[in-house]
């Protein structure tokens, strides 16, 4: 796409003979003859670079101005002056400005600058988008069936430029698969700008996605871009889409079908080039019977469906979960920590109702709260069902002796004695069912059993 760049002078003549000179380099020039008009251009329409001119007659100079464009954009700014001074370049750098050029303007000097404040805009925005990976990973971890498929759906669909409906429960990833998307598809180097529909006030979401102007509404102290606007020749994906009011439902399917919309207390028509992903944990075609969600909007969103399956349907996978899990908490210094085989049996047992999520939070909370480098079955069970596991005598383990005990040690093993106890009478005392239930092998059991004292 080629690039736009805002020349903000107040001479005519300099306005000219630079469209002139971008327009041969394949650059798209904008021209604006004062401050005010080159700021109101920014609020309009995606600029690349900045050509501003630091005396600009009566109205508010480049050096004013500079600091206020660099607050709300990062766009690289190349000043110009045909009365430069050392003192004035100085001051320009420390306010922002990414070069300094002199008048009368050579063409190559303004084309090398063009082309280096170009490049160094582009390598921010990709050092912003290394950052961002290396904080959220983007490997599905598993190789269950569906997961495989998964994969390749990704595969397929991200060099494409069809829109996504990324459907799944609570917890499963689906944000790491639109990121998983992004990482693939052709726009990669672009960032992918993120919407949680769902965490947004009804009052407000118009505003974030659209942007809204200086005094449209109370708090609305500055012009703002809206997120369509950021991702404009990107990818935009917004979360929890069926969380969304019906009324913005109806603004939203506008946009995504005509690819324009208006600022909130605006009035001029901005065009975007988007593509979208959505994600969401609800049944949409329940929600459209209801009268929740437009039945013209989910099938301009559901263009290529994409299920993120539960960890009820890939069980297989949670001992690579659970490994990948204990590295990245070993990388945050939490201690290398590894779950025993008979742990990870009884997790693989669990219903994992909050899916991903949830056994991310447990393996966490286990290798804080047990101090030893091997995490046990009993470990496990102990904080999977605390307060819920009935005793021999009928009491909730959450009301059990074992929670009296200060010592630890002591704590456990009255704790064990008390499960294994439960556990026996529950298979009415065959130790091989037993020990196939709590994930033990039958003579560590029959071991454990005599040393408790257990008959």
């Amino acid at each position: 796409m080629a690039k736009n760049i805002l020349i903000i002078d107040d001479e005519v003549s300099i306005q000219q003979s630079l469209s002139g000179i971008l327009e041969d380099e394949g650059f798209l020039p904008v021209c604006a003859s004062s401050a005010e008009e080159g700021m109101e251009i920014l609020e309009d329409r995606q600029i690349d670079l900045i050509l501003l001119d630091i005396w600009l007659g009566d109205n508010m100079d480049g050096m004013v101005a500079l600091p206020k464009i660099k607050e709300n954009y990062s766009i690289p700014v190349i000043m110009i002056s045909g009365h430069g001074t050392i003192e004035t370049a100085v001051q320009a750098t420390h306010n922002g400005a990414y070069d300094f050029i002199e008048k009368p303007l050579s063409y190559d000097k303004i084309i090398l600058a063009i082309s280096n404040g170009l490049r160094f805009s582009q390598l921010e925005t990709e050092n912003r988008i290394l950052r961002s990976k290396t904080k959220q990973p983007t490997r599905l971890t598993g190789e269950s069936p569906v997961i495989r498929e998964l994969r390749q759906q990704i595969e397929r669909v991200a060099p494409t430029d069809a829109w996504v409906l990324i459907r799944g429960d609570h917890g499963t990833g689906k944000e790491l698969v639109a990121q998983a998307i992004h990482n693939q598809s052709l726009t990669s180097a672009q960032p992918m700008v993120e919407v949680n529909c769902a965490a947004i006030p009804e009052e407000l979401i118009e505003s974030e996605l659209f942007g809204h102007e200086k005094g449209s509404f109370t708090g609305a102290v500055n012009a703002k871009q809206g997120k369509f606007d950021q991702a404009n020749g990107g990818i935009l994906f917004l979360d929890e889409i069926g969380d969304m009011s019906l009324k913005t439902q109806a603004k939203i399917l506008r946009i995504l079908q005509e690819q324009t919309f208006e600022r909130v207390g605006g009035h001029k028509t901005i065009s975007v080039n988007v593509r979208v992903l959505a994600a969401t944990n609800k049944n949409l075609e329940e929600e459209i019977e209801n009268g929740n969600f437009r039945a013209d909007l989910f099938w301009r969103l559901n263009v290529v469906p994409i299920h993120v399956p539960s960890l009820a349907e890939r069980l297989d996978d949670i001992p690579l979960l659970i490994d990948a899990l204990t590295q990245n908490l070993t990388h945050r210094g939490l201690g290398k920590k590894q779950f025993s085989k008979e742990a990870v049996q009884v997790m693989q047992s669990h219903a994992w109702t909050g899916n991903v999520r949830e056994l991310k939070n447990f393996v966490e909370r286990m290798a804080i709260m047990c101090s030893a480098d091997t995490i046990s079955a009993e470990d496990v069970s102990l904080f999977l069902h605390p307060g819920t596991s009935q005793t021999p005598s009928g009491k909730a383990a959450g009301t059990s002796a074992a929670f009296a005990v200060p010592n630890f040690k002591e704590a456990k093993k009255l704790f064990e004695k008390e499960y294994l106890q439960l556990k026996l009478n529950e298979n009415e005392g065959n130790i091989s069912h037993t020990a196939e239930k709590v994930g033990m092998e039958r003579s560590h059991l029959h071991k454990k059993l005599k040393s408790l004292e257990i008959e």
